[in-house]
């Protein structure tokens, strides 16, 4: 499971789609709905709120946003708690910039091998440039810090 804490603007089709799905299965184990998953270290972060199921639908209704800008058509109505007001939930979790240093590079390997020219694209337009972070995904605000505690690196 990879739910990444980039800003999807950086992730492929592919790389969007396969968030979406794993996303929606977050939720299900979440909402209890599924017996698999439930001790997976990336739900801990979503799984540390007092709504994870709320905290987790704004991050795939933000991920539907992005589908939406390139063409695509996510069904929302998969979403269990959709946000009345998604600006409500804009930086509402913390992401270190280890931990965002950490997630470009495994992207940036990840593309290079299956969307070399989706990469060549987001360089041309400067993501990841060595000065600057990459942006998060909206849901996070970033902080200083280390790669996090339930990444396996």
């Amino acid at each position: 499971m990879r739910l990444w804490s980039l800003h999807p603007r950086y992730l492929d089709r592919q790389g969007l789609t396969a968030t979406w799905r794993e996303a929606l299965l977050a939720q299900a184990v979440l909402a209890g709905r599924t017996k698999g998953y439930t001790r997976h270290p990336q739900l801990r972060r979503f799984q540390s709120t007092p709504d994870p199921v709320a905290t987790v639908g704004a991050y795939l209704e933000l991920l539907a946003d992005e589908s939406s800008v390139r063409g695509y058509r996510y069904d929302r109505s998969r979403i269990i708690t959709r946000p009345a007001d998604q600006a409500l939930w804009v930086g509402r979790l913390e992401v270190g910039t280890g931990q965002l240093e950490h997630e470009w590079g495994h992207l940036v390997a990840k593309l290079a091998l299956r969307s070399p020219d989706w990469l060549a694209a987001l360089k041309a337009a400067g993501a990841g440039h060595e000065a600057d972070l990459p942006e998060p995904h909206p849901l996070f605000r970033v902080v200083d810090g280390a790669v996090a505690d339930w990444e396996v690196v």
